[in-house]
């Protein structure tokens, strides 16, 4: 791994016990995918990283560039052999200090690489199965929309989907409407126009979900970004997720209610030259 600039082996990292990146989740991910080493929307993944570094009032040194980010991702990715379609998370956080007398507020950081199953990303065909999660709510606040590592709803979320057998769970912000699930953002189709929590529901400001949008307006589909209750999730004609790593994966359930994935497979392939 790659820990602050020196590639090291993963047994000899040592993060201090007085870490406020350990002890309070003080800190930022981003997850990359790659392949053949190139790093898929490399320059939005950057720029929110640092969004939410700036964000938490992190003091950010010269050298924390995207263009020297990115080369030591490469050098990372070469050094461990992954050339194939890898998953890469960048992790940044504060160093040590109590909650109000932070010693450092540069960030140090990680970078990790796996290699990924060469489908990954790929159409779904069998469809997902979810359910949804309303023991823990996303706040809809300064924070709620970046990748922050006080990870603990999406956490109990996954565990309650893996003890329900779903294949992911989708998350409810504070007034109990639609927010996204445990690792990605959640879009509903009805009679062809594509439905999305907006940023101002407490979802993560997604990359994948960023350029969907995007290609989505440049295709002449109709969206909108709401907010969006239960109802009108059980309501609606076709229901997919999306997230930098699968790209899309449409949902053929959710509780007792079936979907249809016609519309969301015209999307997908529309989307297939820019995502794979």
């Amino acid at each position: 791994m790659n820990y602050s600039g020196k590639l090291i082996k993963e047994d000899d990292c040592l993060i201090s016990v007085n870490s406020r990146g350990f002890r309070f989740g003080d800190g930022v991910f981003e997850t990359i995918k790659s392949k053949n080493s190139i790093l898929y929307f490399e320059d939005d993944h950057f720029t929110r990283l640092r969004h939410g570094l700036e964000l938490l009032h992190f003091k950010i040194p010269a050298h924390f560039t995207a263009e020297n980010l990115a080369k030591q991702v490469q050098n990372l990715l070469k050094k461990n052999g992954h050339n194939q379609v890898s998953r890469i998370r960048f992790t940044a956080f504060r160093g040590d200090g109590g909650l109000y007398d932070a010693i450092n507020p540069v960030p140090q950081y990680l970078i990790q690489s796996w290699v990924l199953p060469e489908e990954t990303g790929q159409w779904n065909s069998n469809g997902l199965v979810l359910g949804t999660y309303s023991n823990v709510k996303k706040s809809c606040d300064l924070i709620s929309n970046i990748k922050h590592n006080n990870f603990l709803p999406y956490i109990m979320a996954a565990m309650h989907a893996k003890e329900k057998k779903w294949n992911d769970a989708i998350l409810l912000n504070g007034f109990g409407r639609v927010c996204d699930t445990t690792i990605a953002n959640i879009f509903l189709v009805k009679n062809q126009i594509v439905y999305t929590p907006a940023l101002e529901e407490g979802c993560v400001a997604g990359i994948m979900r960023k350029h969907i949008l995007e290609q989505l307006a440049k295709n002449n589909v109709k969206t909108a970004e709401l907010k969006i209750s239960i109802e009108d999730l059980e309501a609606a004609d076709e229901v997919f997720l999306s997230n930098s790593i699968y790209n899309i994966r449409w949902v053929q359930r959710i509780g007792e209610k079936k979907f249809k994935n016609k519309f969301t497979q015209k999307i997908y392939a529309a989307l297939a030259p820019t995502i794979l």
